[in-house]
């Protein structure tokens, strides 16, 4: 490696040196020097010829220049890069690298593109925006984590990526190296680097140390961040965060380690400048309750925070910034006595700086005002005694070799003491909670590896540049040095794997700049000398440096002053002022204020100074006037200084640097360069000085300068094939080796050998040379171009001339036709004088005909009138005659009628009467019928008016008997009147006393008359009054009561109309509301199974931890009944059972006919009832026949006594009379039953369910009809094989008793026909053993089987004929219920029809008379139907008492026949001579409980798919189920509780031990939800019974419940469905983007563009990109569709998946497409969208495009389209913006931007077309969204699919060895 120490032109003179002049000639673009712009772009307009002064060209505003040339003047400018490479991600990938060149482009993607990142080599370039971008969010996060540095768009993400991958691949550290100057960015890149790894690498456990790293920025920006005039939050230490990570990666730690903190901020701020964020958070929080103590105010009382005269930040709240520093502060453990004593130390800070410090009258003195309050506040808060504070603020002591001296000090020096000592508390209060941070972010885990975050401050340079400026600089010269070297290593190895012939590149090195700095006798050395001397001074410092250094070319003395120097850095030269230089390096505080600190009683404050000499240094050092104040000389020895004591500033950050630079060192360095992009904090605003000025700073120019020097463009051997196969020829084509080609071309067309170099991969090129192939490309283009428009031209004149032709001979044709016609017309003309006039002879000779004919019309009319008028007289006389008739023959019919109707009458009365009686009981019905209440309701106004009229006429008549009373009240009282005078009268003329007595009796007889007339008017008034009341009463309720019903008609008339007139709404808003309903069922089940995910996941964590145990509870019905039943011997006739029917019986009466005939279930409960009773007997005539084996077993003798024959035959004939009453019975009440279903059925065939209903029951009644059919069969056997019995008891008695053989009895009956043919077999069969023929023909036996031969032939010809019978009876049924089918149709289709013709209203009305008339026809049917059913109850319950009774009589005729003695008979040689069917499997397996195991391990734990895919898909789910069942069938709770507990749990360890099995999770998920469809489909509930056949509702569960399991399986179930979603995306990952945007589904379509240093896949080392294909892509879908059918997984289920699958393939294409440059352009929308065709063709070709996996990649379809579309005018703007509705306009701006053209043909699209977009779809409520969530996961919803297997016929294979199973 050769070092070179160059000026900045240096390369600008080589690039001289190797000009190629031919370059320069018409049309050639170029870079010109500007004093504004830095560079301006122009064109030559002449060829340029060597040594020629004066180069001709023309601006882009066509303002021509002449632009000198030659070695006093400008050199030869600069050449521009094709456009095609403008707007790069990588500046390297230029074919010019130069300044202007790299300006522009970063101007381009800043300005036009929005890009703020740019690679240059293995630099990041970040441009400040000054605006909030959504490009960090989480998504943006994880679509950069795992990819490579070169796939993606420029990020920080990708850097950190990078360092990520790195530290895990090559297990070594890295480094993040983030610089720039103040306002770049640095903090904030810093913080999304660390924010990155943070999410990528977050903790394993609950630690949560990822959060606390995060948390620690807020607090080092409060405390270490400050306003200033570039930056608004600009960093003021430099800061080195290590994040260390664990063997597994995940974050474990982090430490910090800073450097150089501002301290100078703490008490002086410049202009328009702040203090430290914490200083105005805490007195924008003053107003607290907590912070009352602090004494704090508003900022601008404060000296240390006014002095900027600015104390806010526009759009920043320092309240709610310091909520967030305590909530970082309480997230990293510090409690809230630390947080407290932090603020208190802070508020005493902004205290001291408020000191006020008098000077005295002499000036050398000074001294603080009594009662400072803010003094008192300092120590209060610090804990400091306030005399000796106050003391030593003033005051200062100087020790000696022999005396000490306490001094006085001036104004001036106490306030720098005081401003000294305020630095110092900060600064150790700082490095206290740096170490505090440390320590909560340090772990007991070993570190295996970290990533170190650099946050440091960039190069500076200043009007006014201090010791601070000097240490930042020196700082930046170390690390850009150690950045040369690294970028040259990195050169370096490239050539080397490559095996490029390696030549030396001279590059820049600052060494000697750094030794001018740090060397032994540099600036640093001389200036800790200086500190050392007692009077040292900066001006003699700076004197120092002007004899020692003056010789070096990096120091100079400035011309016009002697107190500064000057130093050349890489970046620039830097002006130094020397004042304060010593004192800042010094950095000196008293030791009596330090001692007073250390005394103070606030314990932190303590603990910050223990240390303090270990970490400052305390000044010392003499003043340099003399004392005023006389000590005595006491000589104390002086203390011995400590070496740590006199480490200066400079020194210790001196050895800082060094550290650091070490651990860079030994790390892997990635490098992230802050640009500032203006001054004046405008967003997306660039200004090319300032750009330029920090692109020299930060080292982005050296690294062009490197690449330039070497060979900057290097193409991979297929990506130069593809790009610049144009220029090859078709011979060269043939070559098979692609690399072979290439240099075969390369050979061709570049002569010299030193322009390009040939590598392993990559073909390397010198500068330019890229864009000579582009144009000698272009220039291919172009002649293409010219002879395409060559042919086309050639083509249009053809077509031109064909048109000329064309229309020559159509003027021709039409001329021709013209003279064709104008001669036709000649003619027509002549044709049409001859024709006018035959027209006009016809019409003259037609008048006269007409004249003629009108006049004997005339003529005739008169005469026929007069001949009318005479008939019509006559017939008037006839008229008149009839007249008379008819009243005479009326009146004599009126007359016999009136006798006729009065008959009629009489006998109408006799029959309304009998049809009265008739409707009362109807009336009686229709009573509390709704039409009744109705008509009532319809009467009720009537009545009123009634009430009304009544009210009126009693009122009148009250009237009328007060007005009598009044005139009966006069009259008495005049007759009274009367007699008074009459009295008086005779007493005046009579003096008898007699007789005034009589008259005085009848005075008092009339008084009392009238006083009971007038207690009667008062009883009839209040009578009149009650009533007058009650009458008033009544009529309000009725009126209230016809205003409510009228109310309720309104009510329902306007409900009819609303809904008539609402109806087109309705369907309008029905998809709306159906969207909305189906959105919200998405979202619930989204979140139900959002917490199922989240419950799967913390079991798992469980499962990690600890083997749990599953025991979910299981609801049991009450089977204490059934349990009972079933010990029982007779169990069919239990009381439980007796009971039920009992119970139906009653439930119909309690339930009422009505709702009783509308539950079916009740019916069938009865009708259950009866077939369990045929059952029973079945069940007692097998026991007797056991009974009568048993006794035959045991060899009984047969009576051989007439009196024991009788008996027998007598207890036979008996049996078999009772057999046949009880079948007659039997058959004569199903009979009867049959009969009333089917009238019921006839009458009632318009309702549906009762129609099904009557089918079930028919059905029934058949199966009933056949058992009695069976029945009857056997009774006939029976009846006939005792006849047999008896004629044979009676003919062979003798040979039975002398031959030894066991007689054929009756003992055990064939069953039915099948079992007698069986057992005339084998009785053939045992007597073809015998060897003595004529012994078994005199044993009879011959003719015994030739008889039951015959009557088995009569039977099976009577079953046939029966059979006949029916079927022919089904058919008239049958026949018989169409016909009522087409009868009930025809009448619904009228009522219709009337129905659609009347109102609303109306149709309301007749609809509600319709329902009332049919409830009432069916109530009445019902009330039949069950009288009925009651009747046949009695029936059987009868029948049931005759067998009980029967029982006990068998048991004691058993009991007798056992106690006789029995003989010893040989028996036959074959026992068993009846073979029985073969018995019905019920669909259960038994198993035994220890197996269980044993099953769980074969069917699940070790089962694999493939040795099932020869059956019946989901055959584990089936085996399982059938042995729930058996469980279930033998009530076994226990049994059912575990077999289910371990099912699930062993399927959960399957897919666990299986999590990325994507058969093994299918086959699983397939299986777990037929387990639960199963359960479902046999649950007897009747919502999944409606697909069953009748045969899988008797296999339905009988005695538990299992809904809790089917939930607990629902679950399992959405967890195995999401874990086949995240395995198929899993293996899908690789293959979306290769796929989708990178293979050439169309060849030859893909172009290729230059790539740059980080061209794809960089950081794979030499692995090229995945090579899938779209094929790939799609065989992998049909592989796991296939898989999914082969498991026999639900085709909905399976269209989820799908669907799911298509989503993420739609977000991984559409994230890719957003944050890569190289894929959007024309072609890869071609390609992407011929892809997606195809992939919807798959999907066609599956029949899934109905799952809704189109709609998913809708986004992707509009993508492409917008890559192809036109982006020119407003109209392709309109329809672009019609045409994109399911991308957000973050997406489709972000594509505008990224839309690269890929030869020179294309346009790029222009600023203002974009703006035009944003425009239009800035008023759209899209959510604002720029990546799409891959992470998205759609509910997932499991439809019932009920499964049409019969599980008896189900087949086991043998493999699977399931022996242990029974099949039940």
């Amino acid at each position: 490696m050769k070092r070179q120490q160059k000026e900045p032109n240096t390369i600008a003179k080589k690039q001289e040196e190797k000009i190629d002049y031919e370059v320069y000639c018409q049309y050639t673009r170029v870079w010109i020097p500007d004093p504004e712009d830095v560079w301006r772009a122009a064109e030559i307009i002449k060829d340029y010829t060597e040594g020629e002064p004066i180069l001709y060209l023309k601006l882009e505003d066509e303002t021509p220049l002449e632009y000198r040339i030659g070695p006093k003047d400008n050199a030869l400018p600069f050449l521009r890069n094709p456009d095609i490479l403008v707007g790069e991600n990588d500046l390297t990938a230029l074919s010019y690298l130069h300044e202007p060149a790299v300006l522009h482009n970063l101007k381009v993607r800043f300005t036009e593109s929005n890009h703020i990142y740019t690679y240059c080599g293995i630099v990041l370039v970040a441009i400040n925006p000054y605006e909030q971008l959504q490009i960090y969010g989480e998504e943006v996060i994880n679509a950069y984590s795992g990819q490579n540095m070169g796939d993606m768009d420029p990020h920080i993400f990708a850097v950190a990526e990078e360092a990520y991958k790195q530290m895990a691949r090559d297990e070594r550290n890295q480094s993040i190296i983030v610089s720039g100057e103040s306002g770049a960015g640095k903090t904030v890149s810093a913080k999304y680097a660390m924010r990155f790894f943070a999410t990528v690498g977050g903790s394993a456990n609950d630690t949560n140390v990822e959060e606390k790293v995060l948390a620690s920025s807020p607090i080092m920006e409060a405390i270490g961040n400050a306003k200033t005039t570039r930056n608004d939050n600009s960093s003021r230490f430099g800061k080195y965060i290590q994040i260390g990570f664990d063997r597994s990666y995940h974050i474990i730690g982090a430490n910090m380690r800073t450097y150089l903190l501002e301290k100078s901020r703490v008490v002086f701020q410049a202009e328009d400048e702040r203090n430290y964020h914490i200083f105005y958070q805490l007195c924008a929080s003053a107003s607290l309750p907590e912070f009352k103590d602090l004494a704090l105010t508003s900022a601008e009382d404060f000296i240390f925070t006014s002095q900027g005269e600015n104390i806010f930040i526009e759009g920043v709240n320092d309240a709610e910034d310091f909520e967030k520093t305590r909530e970082a502060f309480t997230l990293l453990g510090v409690n809230d006595s630390n947080q407290s004593s932090i603020f208190r130390i802070i508020a005493s800070i902004l205290h001291l700086g408020n000191v006020e410090i008098c000077s005295e009258r002499d000036g050398d003195s000074c001294h603080i005002l009594k009662n400072d309050p803010h003094l008192a506040h300092f120590c209060q808060l610090l804990g400091v005694e306030l005399e000796q504070m106050e003391h030593w603020l003033c005051h200062r002591k100087l020790v000696t070799t022999s005396e000490t001296y306490v001094k006085n000090m001036s104004r001036k020096q106490a306030a720098n003491a005081r401003d000294a000592l305020a630095k110092h508390i900060y600064a150790h209060m700082f490095d206290w909670i740096v170490e505090y941070v440390n320590k909560s972010l340090h772990t007991s885990s070993k570190q295996h590896s970290f990533i170190g975050v650099l946050d440091i401050y960039g190069f500076e340079t200043f009007e006014i540049n201090s010791f601070e400026q000097f240490c930042i600089n020196y700082a930046n010269e170390k690390l850009q040095q150690q950045f040369n070297q690294h970028v040259f290593k990195l050169e370096q190895e490239e050539y080397v794997k490559e095996q490029i012939p390696w030549t030396l590149i001279d590059f820049y090195d600052n060494q000697p700049c750094i030794d001018v700095i740090e060397a032994k006798l540099g600036i640093l050395d001389l200036l800790d000398e200086e500190c050392k001397v007692p009077k040292g001074t900066d001006q003699n410092w700076c004197q120092k440096l002007y004899d020692r250094l003056s010789s070096s070319v990096h120091f100079q003395k400035p011309r016009m002053s002697n107190t500064s120097f000057i130093v050349i850095h890489f970046a620039d030269k830097v002006e130094y002022q020397c004042d304060g230089f010593l004192e800042k390096n010094r950095d000196t505080v008293y030791e009596e204020q330090i001692n007073i600190l250390k005394a103070s009683k606030f314990q932190l404050m303590a603990d910050l100074f223990q240390d303090t000499n270990k970490d400052s240094s305390i000044s010392t050092s003499s003043s340099s006037k003399s004392s005023r104040v006389n000590v005595r000389a006491s000589k104390p020895t002086p203390k011995v200084p400590n070496k740590e004591h006199r480490k200066t500033v400079g020194h210790q950050f001196r050895s800082s640097l060094q550290l650091l630079m070490e651990t860079l060192n030994a790390t892997t360095p990635h490098y992230v360069r802050c640009i500032k992009p203006n001054d004046e904090k405008e967003a997306f605003s660039f200004e090319s000085r300032r750009a330029v000025q920090q692109l020299r700073a930060c080292g982005v120019l050296e690294t062009i300068r490197i690449s330039a020097a070497g060979y900057p463009s290097r193409w991979t051997y297929p990506d130069f094939f593809n790009r610049y196969r144009v220029l090859m020829k078709k011979s060269d084509m043939t070559v098979g080796d692609k690399k072979l080609v290439c240099r075969n071309l390369l050979e061709t067309l570049v002569k010299d050998p030193d322009k390009f170099q040939f590598g392993k991969t990559k073909i390397f090129f010198r500068a330019g040379q890229v864009a000579y192939l582009e144009k000698l490309r272009a220039d291919k283009f172009r002649s293409a171009c010219i002879k395409i428009q060559k042919t086309v031209r050639g083509w249009l004149q053809r077509v031109r001339y064909q048109k000329i032709r064309k229309s020559a001979i159509n003027l021709q044709r039409y001329g021709r036709g013209y003279m064709a016609r104008r001669y036709a017309e000649q003619l027509r003309l002549t044709r049409a004088a001859l024709i006018f006039q035959k027209q006009y002879r016809m019409v003259r000779e037609r008048r006269d005909y007409l004249r003629v004919r009108q006049a004997v019309v005339t003529i005739q009319a008169f005469t026929r009138g007069m001949l009318t008028r005479r008939i019509f007289q006559e017939f008037l006389l006839h008229h008149k005659a009839m007249i008379i008739q008819k009243h005479v023959r009326g009146w004599l019919t009126r007359r016999k009628f009136r006798r006729a109707r009065n008959a009629a009458i009489t006998i109408q009365c006799a029959y309304r009467l009998m049809r009265a009686k008739r409707e009362l009981k109807q009336l009686k019905i229709e009573a509390r019928s709704a039409q009744h209440l109705k008509k009532l309701n319809t009467g009720m106004e009537n009545k009123i008016v009634q009430l009304q009229r009544k009210m009126d006429d009693q009122t009148s008549d009250l009237k009328t008997q007060n007005e009598q009373l009044v005139v009966a009240k006069a009259s008495l009282g005049s007759e009274v009147n009367k007699l008074q005078k009459e009295l008086e009268m005779m007493r005046s003329r009579q003096g008898d006393g007699s007789q005034l007595t009589s008259l005085q009796d009848e005075l008092e007889k009339l008084r009392a008359e009238l006083q009971e007339a007038h207690t009667h008017m008062k009883k009839l008034e209040e009578k009149h009054s009650n009533e007058k009341m009650g009458l008033e009463q009544r009529v309000e309720e009725l009126d209230r009561e016809n205003s409510m019903l009228k109310s309720e008609k309104e009510e329902m008339n306007r409900r009819i109309l609303h809904h008539s007139k609402s109806t087109e709404d309705q369907e309008s808003s029905a998809s709306q509301s159906v969207g909305r309903v189906q959105a919200e069922l998405d979202e619930e089940r989204q979140r139900y199974q959002n917490l199922l995910r989240e419950f799967s996941r913390l079991e798992q964590r469980y499962d990690n931890l600890q083997e749990a145990k599953f025991q979910p509870g299981h609801k049991r019905n009450n089977s204490t009944q059934s349990s009972l039943e079933s010990d029982s011997n007779y169990p069919s006739i239990s009381t439980s059972e007796l009971g039920d029917t009992d119970d139906a019986i009653q439930l119909v009466e309690e339930m009422g006919v009505e709702k009783a005939a509308m539950d079916i279930g009740v019916f069938m409960k009865l009708q259950k009832r009866v077939r369990e009773l045929e059952q029973e007997r079945k069940r007692l005539q097998v026991n007797l026949e056991k009974m009568e084996d048993q006794v035959n077993c045991k060899g009984i003798e047969p009576k051989t006594t007439s009196e024991q024959e009788s008996e027998d035959l007598a207890y036979n004939s008996l049996k078999r009379q009772e057999l046949e009453s009880e079948n007659k019975k039997l058959k004569n009440d199903l009979n009867e039953l049959r009969k009333a279903i089917a009238d019921r059925a006839s009458q009632n065939s318009s309702s549906n369910e009762l129609q099904d209903g009557y089918n079930l029951l028919l059905g029934q009644l058949k199966a009933a009809n056949e058992e009695l059919e069976v029945r009857k069969e056997e009774v006939l056997i029976l009846r006939t094989q005792i006849v047999s019995a008896a004629h044979q008891k009676e003919e062979t008695t003798n040979q039975i008793e002398t031959n030894n053989v066991p007689e054929w009895t009756n003992s055990k009956k064939p069953i039915d026909k099948e079992e007698a043919v069986r057992a005339y077999h084998g009785l053939c069969e045992s007597k073809n053993k015998a060897s003595d023929w004529g012994y078994l023909n005199e044993d009879g036996e011959l003719g015994l089987a030739y008889q039951g031969l015959k009557q088995v032939a009569r039977l099976l010809e009577a079953q046939l004929q029966s059979q006949a019978r029916k079927h022919e009876d089904e058919l008239a049924a049958f026949n018989t219920q169409i016909e009522l089918l087409k009868d009930d149709i025809e009448k619904k289709q009228e009522m219709l029809n009337h129905t659609m013709s009347l109102s609303p209203e109306a149709q309301v009305e007749y609809s509600v008379q319709q329902e009332i008339t049919r409830l009432t026809n069916d109530n009445l049917d019902l009330k039949e139907l069950v009288e009925k059913l009651e009747k046949n109850e009695r029936k059987l319950k009868k029948q049931l008492r005759i067998y009980m009774k029967k029982v006990p009589d068998m048991e004691v005729s058993l009991t007798a026949a056992s106690s006789q003695p029995t003989k010893a008979k040989p028996q036959l040689t074959r026992q068993v001579t009846v073979q029985r069917r073969e018995k019905d499997f019920e669909g259960m397996l038994e198993y035994y409980k220890e197996d269980e195991a044993l099953l769980v391990k074969t069917l699940i734990t070790d089962m694999k798919p493939n040795a099932v895919s020869a059956t019946v898909p989901c055959l584990p789910a089936y085996i399982l189920f059938m042995c729930i069942r058996h469980a279930d069938y033998i009530n076994d709770d226990q049994k059912v509780h575990s077999l289910l507990t371990s099912t699930i749990n062993a399927i959960k360890k399957v897919l666990k031990k299986n999590n990325n099995d994507f058969e093994m999770t299918s086959f699983w998920l397939a299986n777990t939800s037929r387990l639960l469809h199963c359960l479902k489909q046999y649950s007897g509930d009747e919502a999944f019974m409606t697909q069953n056949t009748a045969k899988q509702n008797e296999h339905c569960l009988k005695n538990f419940d299992l809904a809790e399991y089917r939930q607990v399986l629902s679950d399992l179930s959405i967890q195995i469905y999401q874990q086949l979603i995240k395995v198929a995306e899993h293996m899908m990952q690789p293959m979306i983007v290769s796929a989708m945007l990178e293979s050439e589904s169309i060849p030859s379509l893909a172009g290729v563009k230059p790539m740059g240093y980080r061209n794809r896949s960089s950081s794979m080392d030499g692995e090229g990109p995945g090579s899938y294909t779209l094929e790939a892509l799609i065989r992998q879908l049909g592989q796991f569709h296939s898989v999914m059918g082969e498991h026999g997984l639900d085709p909905e289920i399976a269209g989820q998946v799908v669907r799911q699958l298509f989503y993420s393939i739609n977000a991984v294409t559409l994230n890719n497409l957003l944050l890569r440059k190289d894929v959007c352009s024309w072609s890869t929308g071609m390609q992407l969208r011929y892809n997606i065709s195809q992939m919807e063709e798959w999907l066609r070709g599956k029949n899934l495009h109905q799952s809704g996996a189109v709609v998913n990649i809708e986004p992707v379809i509009q993508a492409a389209q917008l890559l192809q579309v036109k982006k020119k005018t407003s109209q392709d703007a309109e329809a672009i913006c019609s045409l994109c509705t399911s991308l957000t306009m973050q997406q489709i701006v972000k594509i505008l931007n990224l839309y690269t053209p890929l030869n020179e043909f294309e346009e790029r699209v222009t600023v203002s077309f974009i703006r035009n977009i944003q425009n239009r779809l800035q008023d759209t409520n899209d959510v604002p969204m720029l990546l799409v969530d891959t992470k998205h996961t759609f509910p997932v919803l499991f439809p019932y699919t009920p499964s049409a297997l019969s599980l008896e016929t189900l087949h086991i294979p043998a493999n699977l060895s399931l022996d242990f199973l029974t099949r039940v």
